[in-house]
């Protein structure tokens, strides 16, 4: 079940007709009531606690009297509310929920209910104390809280491993001095902090939903299928270009670091001998599937086509480092529900792997540096802060000091490090690029680990210069993360540049149309379609709002929608060949070698320029990154909506 707990001076409704036709018939005075001074808890039954229904429904009691203790509320009011998943239980599950979670409190509360099946009207009062709003998420499991999965077929040696790993965290400077984090002073490098904190004593799933749920339903780029599993989502025109351009983007740039580029297979034998203790290896669920006499598993990277495919190549130390990328349209791993959030963290995600086989440790600390600084230059490109973390084997670590403090100099700043004492997985060392979202939570984007076990285990070898057989040693790459969560990362950043006061904008490159025309009547439609014309054809995207709306409504709509330059074309604009630009952040300025004037009246919402320079506006602001055509037809009156 999904909670969203609000401490309340007050609530009260009343129902106003049947949202359901099994909804039962009430009285009058069954169809508004009130409650003072209580926790009420809006809740959403999911598909997943038909398992188990009553352990459901005790964890939730659970949640909610651990909250009103907190709270010090005497009275709850439950209000069943179908909008915190897209994941429904069957409706006779949730009317049957409701009446169960009443008789599990009752005793301890006073505790009314409001109608099942009715749609209802409702307001409500909320406490401005720090716990007066709290979210959580339950699933049915075992009592003492472990959220339970579906398939225990899929809980590997690695996850169990990665449950019980034992770790200490040290935060590492670039001049290599290794302090315990609980010792560090934080002062100036709070959000170093924050992802420590996370990191150390955080948990995956529950809590405040991410801001970017909504701007991607708001933005209409990507919303949940409620026909497929959860976890799989589906993208629409302009979620959809700003994918393909990251995707774009990352090949090339893989290209540019040597790799070369295969295609494997989605799916695998679980049995195939090497790929079964593979699959203990690696921490992650899988989704298995049968096709005449094999179980075969979906994979969740693109190691296992990657291994095989080199396993079988002919190698010699002079193609090392050899490097082979794939862009795996369709990972899968099976998240627990708990986990699943937005597209952060999903069930079906596209991820960029590339594999590096290298000769020996010290090609691969080379290789490593190389593509950590890669990784690096990736994450600036995207526009958005983020958070190095660097994990050791502390054997590891205690012979190559200098090359961590080397990777925490080129960051520039000081890195998390978590140090194991063991060995637990097939990786000596990794290092991750995070970024903090807006529930109090974070997750990765680049990744490069150094494998020290999977070419033995695979039979992959190379000849040396010496005529020998060697094994040589792997590099797991992702510089992009998954393509997902990139989307996630910078939705969640411009959420919190928002709460700031500032203008969320996407990266200029990656926004689905980087100028707007509004005519100011139907007399300059052509006008501005030539001009949108003339934009596109230069490879930016331009469209033309033709609606019926007054250029007020069209200003407010273009901002909704995050447009770089908004353009309004009235007779002086076609006369003059100068325009009136509105512009969303002043970096679109300055990279074109332009500058405000304010003594001219100039400001972000009033910026003139000549045509020619609007142009040089648009390409200086693209510069070499990708390019693709408008997802949308050029009149906006012409498309449809994506949400609603």
């Amino acid at each position: 079940m999904k909670l969203l707990l609000l401490h309340s001076d007050y609530i009260e409704y009343e129902a106003t007709k049947k949202a359901l036709k099994t909804a039962p018939d009430l009285g009058e005075d069954e169809k508004a009531g009130r409650l003072e001074e209580a926790l009420c808890a809006f809740i959403t039954v999911e598909s997943v606690d038909e398992d188990d229904l009553a352990a459901a429904v005790r964890k939730t009691a659970k949640e909610i009297r651990d909250v009103a203790a907190q709270v010090k509320a005497e009275r709850v009011m439950l209000y069943p509310y179908a909008h915190l998943s897209e994941d429904l239980a069957k409706p006779s599950v949730g009317a049957k929920a409701l009446p169960m979670l009443q008789e599990e409190l009752d005793g301890d509360f006073e505790v009314r209910r409001s109608p099942f099946g009715w749609y209802k009207g409702f307001e409500i009062k909320v406490k401005g104390h720090p716990l007066a709003e709290l979210s959580r998420h339950v699933l049915p499991g075992d009592e003492d809280g472990a959220e339970g999965d579906a398939e225990d077929a899929t809980e590997t040696e690695a996850l169990k491993a990665e449950a019980n790993l034992r770790s200490s965290w040290y935060v590492l400077s670039p001049e290599g001095d290794l302090t315990p984090a609980d010792d560090f002073d934080f002062k100036g490098h709070a959000d170093l902090k924050r992802f420590y904190e996370y990191e150390a004593k955080g948990s995956r799933s529950g809590g405040r939903e991410p801001a970017h749920i909504e701007l991607m339903k708001n933005l209409e780029l990507v919303d949940y299928e409620p026909g497929s599993d959860t976890g799989n989502m589906r993208w629409f025109p302009k979620g959809q270009l700003i994918k393909r351009l990251l995707e774009t983007k990352i090949n090339q740039v893989s290209q540019d670091s040597g790799a070369m580029q295969i295609e494997t297979p989605i799916m695998y034998d679980v049995n195939h001998p090497a790929l079964n203790k593979y699959l203990q290896k690696f921490p992650a669920r899988q989704y298995r599937v049968k096709s005449d006499e094999k179980e075969l598993f979906l994979r969740f990277a693109a190691c296992f086509g990657m291994y095989l495919t080199m396993g079988r190549s002919t190698l010699s130390y002079r193609h090392l480092p050899a490097r082979i990328y794939e862009l795996t349209h369709y990972s899968f791993r099976r998240e627990q529900s708990g986990e699943t959030s937005g597209i952060k963290r999903l069930r079906c995600f596209t991820m960029p792997d590339m594999h590096t086989l290298v000769a020996d440790l010290p090609q691969a600390t080379e290789e490593f540096g190389r593509q950590f600084a890669t990784s690096k230059r990736w994450m600036d490109g995207l526009e958005v802060p983020f958070q190095t973390a660097i994990r050791f084997v502390r054997g590891f670590y205690e012979e190559n000091k200098e090359f961590a403090a080397g990777l925490a100099k080129m960051v520039g700043g000081p890195v998390l490090v978590e140090m194991w004492e063991d060995q637990s997985f097939y990786f000596v060392t990794k290092f991750e690029f995070n970024v903090n979202d807006t529930s109090g939570k974070s997750f990765a984007l680049s990744t490069v680990q150094i494998d020290t076990q999977n070419p033995e285990h695979f039979g992959i070898t190379y000849t040396g210069e010496d005529g020998a057989e060697h094994t040589p040693l792997l590099l797991h790459t992702s510089v992009s993360g998954a393509i997902d969560r990139n989307v996630a990362a910078i939705l969640e950043s411009e959420a919190m540049k928002r709460d700031r006061g500032e203008k969320p904008a996407l990266p200029f490159w990656l926004a689905p149309t980087h100028v707007r025309f509004l005519p100011v009547s139907d007399e300059y439609l052509d006008e501005c379609l030539e001009l949108a014309q003339a934009v596109n054809d230069q490879g930016g995207r331009a469209d033309v709002d033709d609606t019926s709306s007054g250029i007020g409504k069209k200003i407010r709509s273009a901002e909704k929608e995050w447009i770089p330059l908004i353009v309004v074309v009235g007779e002086q604009e076609k006369a003059s060949g100068v325009y009136n630009v509105r512009v969303r952040k002043a970096d679109y300025i300055s990279r074109a070698g332009m500058e405000l004037d304010e003594s001219e009246g100039q400001s972000l919402g009033n910026f003139t320029v000549p045509w020619a320079a609007l142009l040089q506006m648009v390409e200086a602001n693209l510069g070499d990154e990708p390019r693709a055509a408008l997802p949308l037809p050029v009149k906006t009156s012409m498309r449809p909506a994506f949400r609603g």
